[in-house]
C-alpha cells in the first residue's frame, strides 16, 4: 500500500445492509451520508445505497447536499443543520429538501424563495424529547401556522413531518412510547392547520429494526447503513449486517526487549516478560482514540495483540510476544470477521474507548487513504 494506512470500503456491504433493512421495514429508507458517509465517502456510499434500493438521502449542511449534487448525485436529499444565514437559494435551485425547526430558519428560506422566484420543499421537526433541534411547546403551533400561510401563497412545500429518538436503542425504553405519542400529537397539530405531508419519519436505524411503530413512511438509516448493529453485536447479528470498513496498516519498526521496558509516554506500560514490540504508523490524529490506550487490540500475525502503553498523535505500539513479526506485516485495526480471521470489531473499539461506534468512524483522519471496493474487504 502506498498510504501508511487505508480504510477499506466494501461497497456490496452497504448495499447487502439497505436490502436487509428494508426486508425488516417494509418501507422507504432514507441512506443518511452525513460526515461523508461516516468517514466511509459520501458519494460513494450514496450512491451503492440508491443502487439497492434506497430512495432518500440525508445530509446536515449546505456543504455536504452540494457535494453529492455536484458530483452527479440527484436523488432526493435532504439537508436539516443550518445557520439562518445559510444559502438556502443554492439548496432550492439544487432541488433539496430543507429540514426546518424554527421560524426564523422558515422566514430565511420564504425569503429566499421570494429573490429566486422558485418554490422550496420544506420538512417541518417536531422536538419530541431530545431537546436539540425542533419546534416544541407553542413553538411548534406557531412554525405549522407560517408554513401553511407560506404554502397557500405557492412559496413553500411542506414535503414532511419528522422528529428524532431519544433512547431507541435500548428495547422497552418508556422515553419511546412518550416520543411516539408526542410526535402523533404533532402530526395532527399539521394536519389540522390544513399541511398535507407526504412523508412522515421518526424510525433510525434501531428504531427501524427494532419498533414498527416509528417507521411511518421512511426510516433514516445511519449507523446500520454501514454495517454496525445499533444494538451493540459485534457480528452480523440478527439482522444480518455485514461491516463496510476494514481499517489496516503494516508494521513499520519490530524490537525485541527485556522486562522492564517502558513503552511510550510516561511510560504507562512497562513490559513485565521479554517480548516483541511491533510499531504502527497510526494515532489519534488518524482516528484511534487515545482512550483505548491499554485496552485496544490489533489483529497481527493471525492473533489479537494487545496495544500497549499511550497511543501517540501518529503512532503506536503493539505487544507480540514472541510472534515472529517483520516489518512490513499486515495488520488489521478493525474490519468484519472472515474465514478464520477475527479482527476486532468498531462496535469493540467503542467499547474500549468508552465512545460510540460513530465517533471511532467518523474519527478516521484524512492521512488514512480511502479505498472503495466490491467485494468483502481482504484482511491480510
Amino acid at each position: 500500500m502506498s498510504a501508511l494506512a487505508e480504510a477499506l470500503v466494501d461497497l456490496d456491504a452497504v448495499a447487502s445492509n439497505v436490502r436487509a433493512i428494508t426486508s425488516v421495514t417494509g418501507t422507504s429508507l432514507m441512506a443518511v451520508v452525513k460526515a461523508d458517509g461516516f468517514g466511509h465517502g459520501a458519494v460513494r456510499v450514496a450512491r451503492a445505497a440508491l443502487r439497492a434500493g434506497a430512495t432518500w438521502l440525508g445530509v446536515t449542511s449546505v456543504t455536504e447536499a452540494l457535494a453529492l449534487r455536484d458530483a452527479g448525485v440527484t436523488a432526493p436529499t435532504m439537508s436539516w443543520l443550518h445557520g439562518p444565514n445559510d444559502d438556502f437559494g443554492t439548496l432550492i435551485k439544487s432541488g433539496v429538501d430543507i429540514g426546518v425547526s424554527t421560524t426564523t430558519h422558515l422566514h430565511a428560506v420564504a425569503d429566499a424563495v421570494h429573490l429566486l422566484g422558485v418554490p422550496a420543499m420544506v420538512q417541518l421537526k417536531a422536538d419530541t424529547g431530545l431537546s436539540r433541534n425542533g419546534a416544541a411547546g407553542d413553538d411548534w403551533p406557531e412554525l405549522v401556522a407560517w408554513a401553511r400561510k407560506y404554502e397557500r401563497e405557492g412559496g413553500i412545500r411542506v414535503r414532511g413531518v419528522w422528529s428524532h429518538l431519544v433512547d431507541a436503542d435500548l428495547p422497552g425504553a418508556p422515553e419511546l412510547s412518550r416520543q411516539v405519542a408526542t410526535f402523533e400529537e404533532a402530526l395532527r397539530i399539521a394536519r389540522s392547520a390544513g399541511l398535507e405531508p407526504d412523508l412522515v419519519h421518526l424510525a433510525n436505524s434501531a428504531a427501524a429494526l427494532s419498533a414498527p411503530r416509528t417507521r411511518f413512511d421512511l426510516c433514516r438509516i445511519g449507523i446500520a447503513l454501514y454495517g454496525v448493529d445499533p444494538f451493540g453485536a459485534t457480528g452480523p447479528g440478527e439482522f444480518g449486517l455485514h461491516a463496510a470498513m476494514t481499517l489496516r496498516t503494516s508494521v513499520i519498526n519490530v524490537k525485541r526487549v527485556p522486562a522492564g521496558t517502558g513503552v511510550s509516554y510516561g511510560p504507562e506500560h512497562v513490559t513485565g516478560a521479554p517480548t516483541t514490540l511491533a510499531l504502527l504508523p497510526l494515532g489519534y490524529a488518524d482516528g484511534l482514540p487515545r482512550a483505548a490506550g491499554g485496552r485496544a487490540e490489533v489483529w497481527l500475525g493471525g492473533r489479537r495483540c494487545p496495544i500497549v502503553g499511550r497511543i501517540a498523535m501518529d503512532q503506536c505500539v503493539v505487544d507480540v510476544g514472541d510472534l515472529p513479526v517483520a516489518i512490513g506485516d499486515p495488520v488489521v485495526v478493525f474490519g468484519p470477521a472472515e474465514g478464520d480471521q477475527s479482527p476486532p470489531t468498531v462496535v469493540e473499539w467503542a467499547r474500549w474507548a468508552g465512545t460510540n461506534p460513530h465517533e471511532i468512524l467518523t474519527g478516521i483522519g484524512a492521512r488514512v487513504a480511502r479505498d472503495h471496493l466490491h467485494g468483502r474487504a481482504r484482511t491480510s
